[in-house]
């Protein structure tokens, strides 16, 4: 008996997002390290890979780090929508995810992720006295200078809406899902 479309739907869907919160503790998961997408402040779209740190399925929500200076974070403050796109050979499957981004910088979440990170190696990355993307005149590893406080922050991206492709020998599928439910769209 063949399943009905309703029931592939919500297979494909479930698999998805079992995935996604797969790759945020699996290292070698491709769609650990998504492209996301802002729209910079000259209106010029601008990209860049980022680690999904933790995937909230009931939420659908992405968390990614980031230095509280960096330019993403003055860019999803003015314009909070934003695109993750996923690639994965194995799977062959690609994602488009319409994201709106919050951006956190204080409270106790962030505090607590900050004392998780502050005893690693990447603490450094948030404790430079220098925003990401300042001219070094010396050279990398030429200050030992750190920042404080941190500037450690958490990016929430809230789920809008995502186009999933799937590549296939026997043909390709694409569908678009959002909170209003399932489409189906040629591939």
């Amino acid at each position: 008996m063949a399943s009905s479309p309703a029931g592939q739907e919500q297979r494909i869907e479930a698999r998805i997002w079992q995935e996604l919160q797969r790759a945020t503790r699996d290292r070698h998961h491709e769609w650990r390290t998504p492209v996301l997408a802002s729209l910079g402040p000259e209106q010029q779209v601008d990209a860049r890979t980022v680690v999904l740190r933790r995937v909230d399925i009931a939420g659908k929500v992405f968390e990614i780090y980031t230095d509280l200076r960096s330019a993403k974070v003055a860019a999803f403050r003015k314009h909070p929508r934003g695109l993750l796109h996923c690639w994965s050979k194995r799977l062959r499957w690609q994602l488009r995810i319409a994201v709106e981004v919050s951006v956190h910088d204080a409270g106790p979440y962030v505090e607590e992720l900050w004392d998780q990170i502050k005893a690693t190696a990447a603490a450094k990355d948030y404790l430079s006295p220098r925003a990401p993307g300042t001219l070094l005149s010396a050279g990398p590893g030429s200050s030992t200078e750190v920042a404080q406080p941190h500037c450690f922050c958490l990016l929430k991206a809230s789920f809008i809406e995502m186009d999933w492709l799937a590549l296939g020998r026997e043909g390709h599928e694409r569908a678009r899902l959002s909170v209003d439910g399932w489409q189906w769209l040629v591939p």
